[in-house]
């Protein structure tokens, strides 16, 4: 196998890399929502990237069809791409309340706060 046959998967291990990376590092709430948003879509590339069949029967019976794609996966991404955006929507109108309740949206700062009596 070589660099071009794994193309995808190392797609998806860079951006998975790279939203992980974001998420942890960073204190700030609305670049955490948007590493792991990046996290989400390596995800979603990756099912995706699984669809093809090879060596099987397709659903659809045609002479030298030997390739397909799977539905199954898309279908299963088009339902986490909704529940993603519906997570991403509520996270944000979470950190806005957290900005009216403490003025920040800096993870440390908002800990100090806390601590304080």
């Amino acid at each position: 196998m070589n660099f071009f046959e794994l193309f995808n998967y190392w797609v998806v291990m860079l951006l998975m890399m790279t939203g992980l990376y974001i998420l942890i590092a960073h204190g700030n709430f609305v670049k955490k929502i948007i590493g792991l948003s990046i996290f989400q879509t390596s995800l979603y590339i990756f099912y995706i990237s699984m669809a093809k069949v090879t060596g099987a029967i397709a659903p659809i019976i045609q002479q030298g069809v030997e390739l397909y794609s799977n539905p199954l996966p898309h279908v299963l991404i088009l339902t986490a791409i909704v529940v993603g955006i519906s997570t991403t929507a509520l996270a944000l109108a979470l950190v806005i309340r957290i900005k009216q309740a403490y003025g920040t949206i800096e993870e440390d700062e908002i800990q100090a706060m806390d601590e304080e009596p």
